[in-house]
């Protein structure tokens, strides 16, 4: 098991009703994995998790990465473009 810490912004926090949460998961999880798990234990962030982005380490993470082991996650909601002027 690898230990990971998640931390959740923006609307996703108030979904989620927590900052942060320290989860156990399986040494080969990926991103696509963590976002059916989180689905699972969140139920108010399913229909969130079609379209959050998510780091790994302050990076950006695409759903077929794997999560290394001690690793600090975070939850971003999409993020519109507003105007620039």
């Amino acid at each position: 098991m690898n230990r990971v810490k998640l931390l959740f912004f923006a609307t996703l926090r108030d979904r989620a009703g927590t900052k942060a949460v320290e989860l156990d998961v399986p040494s080969d999880l990926t991103v696509l994995g963590l976002k059916h798990k989180i689905s699972d234990e969140y139920p108010n962030l399913k229909e969130s998790m079609k379209s959050v982005l998510i780091t790994i380490n302050r990076e950006y993470a695409f759903d077929e990465t794997v999560i290394p082991p001690n690793a600090e996650l975070a939850m971003f909601p999409p993020v519109s473009g507003g105007s620039w002027r």
